[in-house]
């Protein structure tokens, strides 16, 4: 399935870094770092909808258990069930809801109850300056990237990358939930060495395979491919000078995938990284009528040359378990290893 057929499936169910000099007016310069309050039993979290509509009451219950599951308390926006076409409401409508609940005392985190697409056109009516008066936990996936990259950019906010509301909600992720968000751990992630089932000899789910060998510190910048190339050249694209950029995607044919990493080469976006992950690319095939490279290969061509360290295979992306990763917090990768090191908590 393509992304715009996974897209069109969801609406029918009930970038980055300092730009080339010409492109230098875009660029975001970062940023003093903000770590918003940790989370614990008997906050409140707000539920948004900044993304695709949500078709069914049955849905903002099932996000909302999911959350008084983790002993929070809930709060619904406005519009989370509101809808514009394939969106949950009209642009300002939903950014509104998201103003809102920034400056609402009560809430101490602000989640997404799915992404699809929309949040990238929510960017230019966010309170940024009531946002980083009020940083606040905000996680999420996919299309949430949008909000991720331009909430850092544009305030210095650390956001995560992780389930969203709706999400499937596995103990193994809700471990890394919980030890980021709620015990304020400085995490080592690294992938299960279980063996996928008794009969194997040696793992064969969940592999590291490096590019690059070597260790790298910096900055923890990315999310969803196609989502951070959409809003390549915008102001809301935080540096990734110096950064570590991951990247996953889902329902994107191959020859796209290598069309999004040459346009992240041509904008000057990765000749300036310093380490690189990738997650998973589910359901990313060559695609009708084509020969294909392989993303091994798209690798070779765009990532090997940067002469970084690299790696591919984390637990990041459309499949579940995931990692809740630290959007703009200092990391160290390993990419033999294949882990991303904390290098101090994410919340305070």
């Amino acid at each position: 399935m393509n992304r715009r057929a996974f897209l069109g499936s969801i609406a029918a169910v009930p970038a980055v870094g300092l730009l080339t000099e010409s492109h230098s007016a875009s660029a975001q310069q970062a940023l003093p770092t903000i770590r918003p309050k940790r989370l614990a039993p008997g906050d409140t979290a707000g539920i948004v909808a900044p993304a695709s509509a949500t078709f069914q009451s049955v849905d903002v219950a099932i996000a909302r258990e999911s959350l008084e599951a983790l002993g929070l308390k809930v709060k619904v926006g406005e519009h989370v069930l509101s809808r514009h076409g394939y969106l949950s409401g009209n642009d300002k409508d939903r950014a509104a809801d998201i103003n809102r609940f920034f400056k609402d005392d009560e809430i101490r985190a602000v989640l997404p109850i799915r992404g699809g697409w929309g949040s990238s056109r929510v960017l230019p009516y966010l309170d940024y300056a009531a946002i980083r008066r009020n940083p606040k936990i905000v996680l999420g996936y996919s299309d949430i990237t949008a909000l991720h990259l331009a909430i850092h950019a544009k305030t210095g906010v650390v956001t995560f990358h992780g389930p969203n509301g709706m999400g499937r909600w596995d103990a193994w992720s809700v471990e890394y939930v919980k030890r980021v968000l709620f015990n304020a751990e400085a995490v080592t992630f690294e992938n299960p060495k279980e063996l996928a089932d008794r009969n194997s000899l040696t793992q064969t789910e969940n592999r590291v395979q490096t590019i690059t060998p070597g260790q790298a510190r910096g900055p923890l910048i990315g999310g969803n491919l196609t989502v951070m190339t959409t809003i390549l050249g915008s102001p809301y694209v935080p540096s990734t000078d110096g950064a570590i950029l991951f990247l996953e995607d889902v329902g994107e044919d191959l020859y796209r995938i290598d069309r999004m990493f040459t346009q992240l080469k041509l904008a000057g976006i990765l000749d300036r990284i310093g380490g690189f992950v990738f997650g998973t690319c589910a359901e990313c095939g060559p695609g009708e009528g084509f020969a294909s490279l392989t993303l091994e290969e798209i690798f070779a061509d765009h990532i090997k040359p940067l002469r970084v360290p690299a790696w591919f295979g984390a637990m990041i992306g459309h499949q579940t378990p995931q990692w809740t990763l630290p959007i703009g917090l200092d990391v160290e990768i390993d990419a033999t290893a294949g882990t991303i090191k904390m290098l101090s908590a994410a919340v305070q």
